[in-house]
């Protein structure tokens, strides 16, 4: 089973992602993931990225395209892979779509995560992670433990995203509008498209997507 994950930045993907990995065994491919992955693989895809990136140009639709066509080949999950931040844009939607033919494969769950803008800003501006497993928290919903130690993991290190900002994310967030969202209504005519609350608590999100995959 392969789903897509859709959503604003600070829409809660890569947590719902994470428990997806846990829970049944999925493989993410998170885009910054497998090209910091690919630049110390040494193979020759991981070539090519160095290359691009160590100039500072953008890595192109092909090169991420063929990055995820390694991991889809690997092997690596036998129960399926979490799309998250890939496709962003139509061209990419319809790259991805090639390439799970290609390989005998399909998008099998395209899950919208809906979430209100002004709830959002609140949420992501006071929003950090575990330096180590990447739990979120949050300075009013859920503050890092009293003793400093991730719930999830006990590491000691937490980072707080330099652009989780209000008024970075509203960059980001016209970036995701102008870009993004038209991805949803891609998929809502492919009859691919479902979505979920995303401003309920994470474990209600979590039992609205798996209702959804079950």
């Amino acid at each position: 089973m392969n789903i897509i994950l859709l959503g604003p930045p600070g829409a809660g993907k890569g947590t719902q992602a994470r428990r997806l990995v846990e829970e049944r065994g999925m493989v993410q491919l998170s885009t910054g993931d497998m090209l910091r992955d690919a630049r110390t693989s040494g193979t020759e895809m991981g070539r090519v990225v160095a290359e691009v990136m160590d100039k500072g140009h953008l890595v192109t639709d092909e090169i991420v395209i063929g990055l995820i066509r390694e991991k889809l080949l690997s092997g690596a999950s036998s129960t399926g892979y979490i799309f998250d931040g890939f496709p962003r844009t139509l061209p990419q939607a319809d790259a991805l779509a090639n390439l799970m033919e290609e390989v005998g494969q399909s998008v099998d769950h395209v899950i919208e995560m809906q979430i209100d803008d002004a709830v959002l800003v609140a949420r992501v501006t006071g929003r950090s992670t575990c330096a180590n497993c990447g739990e979120v928290y949050h300075d009013k919903t859920r503050p890092i433990p009293g003793n400093g130690k991730c719930v999830n993991c006990g590491g000691t290190t937490f980072k707080r995203r330099a652009d989780d900002n209000e008024d970075s994310l509203k960059t980001r967030l016209l970036a995701y509008y102008k870009q993004t969202s038209p991805l949803i209504g891609y998929y809502y005519a492919k009859g691919a498209l479902e979505t979920v609350d995303g401003l309920a608590e994470i474990d209600d999100v979590a039992a609205q997507i798996n209702a959804i995959l079950t």
